[in-house]
């Protein structure tokens, strides 16, 4: 009976977490996705194979790994709309969003906008 606690103990818990990038106005991409309990969430970027697949992403990855406080516009990745470090630890139904750098700073479209009228 020990030994049955023990193998059941030793197995990994599954979680599920969902993954969300809008490259474009027209190119979406969404994924569920399990994942081991303690997976990081650059990990779940790579099993998602989403690294392979937007080199950019997989770029800037790698210039951000030691930085574990987010800068506001530089950071690319997040959990439901909060900046997370590439080491954040997924929870079970996290929702990781990669988001893309904008064209244009807002408030400056915005002054444009206003200087025109």
């Amino acid at each position: 009976m020990v030994e049955l606690t023990e193998a059941i103990s030793k197995i990994p818990l599954m979680i599920t977490v969902h993954l969300a990038y809008a490259e474009d106005i027209q190119q979406q991409h969404y994924m569920t996705l399990q994942v081991v309990e303690g997976t990081t969430l650059y990990e779940a970027l790579e099993q998602a194979g989403w690294l392979a697949q937007f080199p950019k992403l997989a770029l800037w990855c790698q210039q951000v790994v030691d930085i574990k406080t987010p800068a506001a516009k530089l950071w690319h990745v997040g959990i439901y709309a909060q900046k997370q470090p590439t080491s954040y630890i997924l929870q079970p139904l996290d929702r990781i969003e990669v988001y893309r750098s904008l064209s244009a700073d807002p408030m400056s479209q915005r002054k444009s906008r206003g200087k025109k009228k």
